[in-house]
């Protein structure tokens, strides 16, 4: 019988892919009084490119692991929180740096971002014992 997949896994990496090309989109089209211009105009598009950068790797990550039986929930749910809270208070920040408060869930997202990898390796490493 052929392995299942997580379709968890899958339809978060699936939206985050949604939501990395209509962001990316935005910060690319140059000359329409838009995002673009307004990131380039504050000296943020730098930080934009990062949080696309950071949602695009988590989402082809969860692509890739919602392929087997189990895409190791602890793992899934580490990257959603970690991608929502790291890349999002990027985009919060690259749009209005004013927002304090979005400032202490940058180094958050990027710990579950951190967590999701480690329980991954974790879960592999004790599957290959088993």
């Amino acid at each position: 019988m052929a392995p299942t997949s997580d379709r968890l896994a899958l339809r978060i990496g699936a939206i985050f892919g949604l939501f990395g090309v209509i962001l990316g989109a935005l910060a690319a089209h140059k000359g329409d009084h838009g995002v673009s211009d307004y990131l380039i105009q504050q000296g943020h598009l730098e930080i934009w490119h990062t949080a696309i950068f950071y949602q695009w790797f988590h989402a082809l990550a969860l692509l890739a692991i919602g392929q087997g039986r189990s895409a190791r929930r602890g793992t899934v749910i580490c990257w959603l929180i970690g991608v929502v809270f790291f890349s999002g208070s990027l985009y919060i920040l690259a749009l209005d740096s004013t927002q304090k408060w979005a400032g202490p869930l940058t180094p958050l997202g990027g710990l579950f971002l951190i967590a999701g990898w480690a329980w991954l390796w974790w879960t592999l490493t004790q599957k290959n014992r088993a």
